[in-house]
């Protein structure tokens, strides 16, 4: 058995798209955020955040599975923001949403119920 990634579209990889929405920077996230797919998601936000958008969504409505690793990337892009980029995330649905809760993280981050909400006002 290969211990290599697994493929983008892969029903157990993950994939980020990025999408400009005026001055906000969205990451679309679909599939599983574990140990072997987060560096997807933390390469995508690293990248997005140098050009110091105002507003970096995170949208994790196609989000399957979010695992610890995974809200810590969320996290680092959150500190990683400082003063410049405001990170928003869309909660999704309970896969994502459940951790974040139990773990209190919504406490931290700015969480919203979807897209729209998230780019509101950006």
């Amino acid at each position: 058995m290969s211990n290599a990634p697994l493929p983008p579209g892969d029903r157990f990889g993950a994939s980020v798209d990025v999408v400009q929405h005026g001055t906000a920077v969205v990451l679309r996230v679909a599939g599983e955020l574990d140990l072997v797919t987060t560096p997807t998601l933390s390469e995508a936000s690293l990248k997005a955040l140098q050009s110091r958008p105002p507003v970096l969504v995170i949208d994790l409505t196609d989000v399957t599975f979010l695992a610890s690793v995974g809200m810590s990337a969320i996290v680092a892009a959150h500190e990683a923001g400082g003063e410049h980029t405001a990170v928003r995330v869309v909660g999704g649905g309970r896969d994502t949403l459940r951790p974040i809760r139990v773990t209190g993280l919504d406490n931290l981050l700015s969480v919203y119920p979807d897209l729209s909400s998230a780019l509101a006002g950006a």
